[in-house]
Formats: C-alpha cells, structure tokens, sequence
C-alpha cells in the first residue's frame, strides 16, 4: 500500500506502482482527486477508483461517476461500509478474466485501449458507455435489469437513478446501431430491462 499527500505525488505513485485500486479524496493540494481520476482513466488504467470526500451534492457524485470512478463515498463512514465497498469493486474486477477485445456485425470494440470502429471508423464513446457494453457483451442473450446495470456499471446503489442507465442506452444505440429508434444490438424488454443481442 503506498499513501500520498498531494495530487502529483498521488499520479507519480499511480504510475511507479500501477494499483489494483485507488482511493481518492478530491480535496488534495496540487492537483484535486477529481483531475487525478481523470487522468488515471485517459491512460486507460483499469484500477478501481472510489472517491472519498465530505462533498455530498449530486452534481459531485455525478462528475466523478462520469470521470471514471467506480464507487463514490461521503464523509463520515464506517470502516465496514468501506470494505465492503472496496471487496465489491475487486470482486467485480477479479472474478473472470474481462474481454478485451470484441467483434459484433461492422462493429469492433477493444476495452484496453477505450477504442470502437464501426465500418472501420471511429466511434465516440465515454469511458461510461464502453462499460455497460462490457456488460452486455458479456452477458449477452441475457435479460439485465436497469438496477443490475447501475450496481455492476456505477457501483452506487443510492444514485443515480435509473432514469440515467436509459439516457446512456439512448446514447449507446447512437453509437453502434445503424438505426437508434429500431436497434438491432440491444434490445429493450419491457418493465425489466435490456438484453444484448450481439
């Protein structure tokens, strides 16, 4: 375990070390852990990430959420929350070896690097969305519940909503499917969720 006082010491020790899971107060001096988070992703890092820190409004949790973070925890909590947080994202990320590279119709995603083509051109997707179809592709043929998708993709059971998984499904179907309003890839069962057909 290493520990840093400040943001650059804390990206310094990310690269020197490459941790399986990263804790984050976003107050820290130098560099706040909300642009740390980020970095860490853009350099496709895929520890876990849990923000920690006394700011509870929802436009935090939802910034962080979008950077990357896995899990976001408001101050105070007790030590058996945290651990069972922690055990969650390590469990989710050690369980099975994760797809690193997948092919469906004109479509080729490669998680390691966050990169998508479609006919051979580019897609533009968040770090967010490459996640949930991480999960659908490997569940696929399965029925998954707006719920399942929030604990598995964000991690936090409380927020957001799952007004939020329908809006990143709107913005997925954009990405892969030829036409959004009749998809092909996934599919909406009603009352219960998605399934991916890929």
């Amino acid at each position: 375990m290493a520990t840093a006082t400040d943001g650059e010491k804390a990206l310094e020790l990310v690269e020197r070390f490459k941790p399986d899971l990263i804790v984050l107060d976003i107050m820290l001096p130098k560099i706040d852990g909300f642009e740390i988070c980020r970095r860490v992703r853009e350099q496709k890092s895929q520890a876990g990430i849990i923000i920690v820190s006394v700011k509870k409004s929802a436009s935090d949790k939802v910034y962080g959420l979008e950077l990357g973070a896995d899990d976001y925890l408001t101050k105070p909590f007790s030590l058996v929350e945290f651990l069972a947080r922690v055990k969650a994202i390590l469990r989710r990320r050690g369980t099975s070896t994760p797809i690193k590279r997948y092919s469906f119709g004109n479509i080729v995603v490669d998680f390691e690097n966050y990169e998508a083509t479609k006919k051979g051109k580019k897609i533009e997707m968040s770090p967010r969305e490459f996640k949930i179809l991480r999960l659908f592709i490997e569940n696929r043929g399965r029925v998954i519940s707006r719920n399942e998708i929030l604990n598995k993709v964000w991690g936090y059971e409380v927020f957001p909503t799952t007004r939020t998984v329908d809006n990143y499904i709107v913005k997925l179907r954009k990405a892969i499917e030829d036409d959004a309003t009749n998809p092909k890839w996934i599919i909406s069962v009603r009352s219960v969720g998605y399934k991916f057909t890929g």
